[in-house]
């Protein structure tokens, strides 16, 4: 399979940088794969779990939004917020969606609308977590 350069920027760190054969990107307009050779692409992500494919093993990493860009040179997403699954503190994620939960009453409107939609993402993450052995 023919590989491709992977970057994957947070404002803390480099999460991720190499040669890849698939990642796998949740995007706001709906999920979609990338592979070698991809046409050029500008996407919003949403929060989701982005997956990495390099040599028949799979890297799960849990993104919270932010832009991915496809062009000659590979795949470069800069996220909001880009933590692997070995990082993730499960007890405080959990306490972060039991907060945003808090706050939807404090909304109204299309304010309402986003912080539910997002609430979603979080809680399908949470899920994904709590259901799958993610492999």
């Amino acid at each position: 399979m023919a590989t491709f350069h992977f970057d994957l920027v947070s404002p803390e760190k480099l999460a991720f940088s190499g040669e890849v054969d698939q990642v796998d990107v949740p995007g706001v307009e709906g999920d979609f794969g990338v592979l070698a050779g991809h046409a050029p692409v500008v996407a919003a992500i949403r929060p989701g779990i982005l997956t990495v494919s390099t040599g028949g093993t799979k890297q799960k990493i849990i993104v919270l939004g932010g832009l991915a860009e496809v062009s000659d040179k590979g795949l470069t997403v800069l996220a909001d917020v880009a933590t692997s699954l070995q990082d993730l503190d499960r007890t405080k994620f959990a306490e972060q969606i039991a907060g945003m939960e808090a706050k939807l009453a404090e909304k109204e409107g299309s304010e309402l609308d986003r912080e539910v939609e997002r609430l979603d993402h979080f809680k399908s993450i949470q899920n994904e977590l709590n259901t799958t052995a993610l492999h």
